[in-house]
């Protein structure tokens, strides 16, 4: 019985103390939900209404006024009371733990607080609107009054400026006057936000009348006497050239320039019905295309210069060229007498006389345009241009062939020169191989001599031809080259190991008696040897002394190649 007594305790005392932390979290959510009240409680309402009351208190004004007085009225003499009672309500019921009523009771007290918070917003908001817009207009209005009368002053003083314009600037300005009026009635009515529409209306106008009064001056001075200005000097200009026989028919300036003068009027009827967009952006691009022009004339005229300066050496130039042309065509003939030279270079004498007869065509061309003055300057420039850069071109061409033909006589010295060299050195070859204190010569090098021997034959052959193939010399002679080096080196390879072979067999002598095995091996070494079988010879000796003896080898070698070439 006890037992159960204790566990009802506990259990009891458990509750006790889940009851009250759920109680002090709903003490925590009251004091929150009635800071918020307060903080609801002691937004600057009055304050601000206070501020209205300084305002013309007529119309619009006094409309809102009383509309924000009787919602903050209902906010703070119903909505704040209900609140109240709904906390008292709250906290009644938290401390009899009814927990459940007292969340229901949290959660409308919670609701009529946001609504309450935002209703007080909006007035705030609209207050500061309503007072900010009288304060703004105000500002905005004396700032407009003074642009309007700085306006009116410039354009009666500088009419001359404006010209026909002034008519319409004049008509813009005088409609600011009925919207400065209703401006002042809706203010004096207490009406600011539609005071606020006219404000911002006429803000916009008047930066537009603004931009006007401060772009047509300059732009009917751009119009009216700039451009035409530079128009009539570049027909003074097209005209004082074309006297001085300039071409200039490729501009078709005349017809551009009268096009300009066209658009100049329609410009100026623009501007004068305040359109000016269109005519700023035509402006610049005129001014663009004036300047184009100013510059293809400067270039006719750094053109005929160029032309004047560059047309008697250009025709001395192309005199010497064709001289050398014919000189090496001459050359090319007669060398071929002697020399076989490759199709393809062969063909350059015929293809650089058919290249400058046809420079020679070109510049003849030139010299009868220009004296009839039926091509631009630009254009005789170009030509006169590509015609030199081509006859140097050509000279370029002709001067590498005639160092090749030049450089036949010296390649054919050489080859000479070097085929007595590889005769000699295949003599050398021969004379050592024969010489040399050995059995025999093996049947491989008897083969390699002989085809050295077919090599050196080969370019003899080739170099008494006429006319004289100094590729197939040079093929052959690089052939006959490599295949001489080749059995050269391979000769003294070869008396290199027979001398070597003899001095491994004389080390290994004095192995023979206590070693049969060596003995043996040595035996059958001297056998290949007499059967001029030298690698094979020299592998069976090396192997035999290095078994009795490692590293004997190595001295061996250094003592054949310090005997072997004294």
């Amino acid at each position: 019985m006890t037992k159960y007594i204790i566990i009802a305790i506990i259990v009891l005392i458990a509750l006790l103390v889940v009851g009250f932390i759920i109680r002090r979290k709903h003490n925590s959510e009251i004091e929150r939900l009635e800071h918020e009240k307060h903080q609801i409680q002691n937004k600057p309402i009055l304050e601000e209404m206070t501020k209205v009351k300084q305002l013309n208190m007529n119309g619009q004004t006094e409309e809102m006024f009383e509309s924000w007085r009787n919602s903050w009225t209902q906010v703070m003499d119903v909505h704040m009371p209900k609140i109240d009672s709904l906390l008292f309500d709250a906290e009644e019921s938290i401390d009899k733990f009814r927990f459940k009523r007292a969340t229901a009771i949290e959660q409308e007290i919670a609701e009529r607080i946001k609504q309450s918070d935002e209703q007080m917003s909006r007035i705030l908001k609209e207050l500061e609107q309503l007072i900010g817009s009288e304060e703004k207009n105000r500002v905005e209005m004396d700032s407009l009054k003074e642009q309007y009368r700085v306006a009116r002053k410039t354009l009666l003083a500088h009419q001359h400026s404006f010209g026909a314009a002034a008519v319409p600037l004049e008509k813009k300005l005088e409609q600011f006057g009925p919207q400065f009026e209703e401006y002042d009635r809706l203010t004096e009515n207490g009406n600011y936000l539609q005071a606020r529409e006219i404000v911002i209306g006429l803000d916009q106008e008047a930066q537009h009348l603004f931009d006007l009064l401060q772009e047509i001056p300059s732009l009917l001075t751009e119009v009216q006497n700039k451009i035409p200005s530079s128009i009539h000097d570049l027909r003074s200009g097209q005209r004082e050239m074309e006297e001085q026989s300039y071409y200039l028919e490729h501009l078709e300036m005349t017809a551009h320039l009268d096009k300009l003068d066209e658009e100049l009027v329609l410009m100026k009827e623009s501007i004068i019905q305040l359109e000016i967009e269109d005519v700023k952006i035509r402006v610049e691009q005129m001014k663009d295309e004036i300047e184009a022009f100013y510059d293809m004339l400067e270039k006719e005229v750094m053109a005929k210069r160029y032309v004047d300066k560059h047309r008697q050496p250009t025709e001395r130039r192309l005199a010497e060229v064709t001289t050398i042309t014919r000189q090496t065509s001459d050359e090319a003939a007669y060398v071929q007498q002697s020399y076989r030279l490759p199709e393809k270079e062969a063909e350059i004498p015929l293809v650089c006389l058919k290249q400058i007869e046809t420079l020679q065509k070109r510049y003849d061309l030139l010299e009868q345009r220009a004296s009839e003055d039926q091509l631009a300057y630009s254009s005789l420039q170009d030509e006169l241009t590509l015609i030199s850069t081509d006859l140097e071109s050509l000279y370029e061409e002709q001067d590498r062939f005639s160092s090749s033909l030049k450089n036949l006589r010296i390649d054919e010295n050489r080859a000479r020169k070097n085929l007595d060299e590889l005769k000699r050195l295949l003599h050398e070859t021969d004379r050592m191989v024969h010489k040399a204190n050995m059995p025999g010569i093996p049947e491989e090098m008897d083969v390699r001599l002989e085809e050295a021997e077919e090599h050196i034959y080969l370019v003899m052959q080739s170099l008494q031809e006429v006319p004289l193939n100094m590729k197939l010399v040079d093929n052959y002679l690089a052939k006959a080259d490599k295949c001489i080096h080749e059995v050269h080196a391979k000769a003294k390879e070869m008396l290199e190991n027979v001398l070597l072979i003899e001095r491994i067999i004389q080390y290994g002598n004095r192995y023979r008696a206590s070693h049969p095995r060596m003995n043996q091996r040595l035996l059958e070494a001297e056998a290949a040897f007499r059967q001029l079988r030298y690698s094979k010879a020299l592998e069976e000796a090396a192997t035999a002394v290095e078994e009795v003896e490692p590293g004997a080898m190595k001295r061996i070698e250094v003592l054949v190649k310090e005997d072997a070439w004294r």
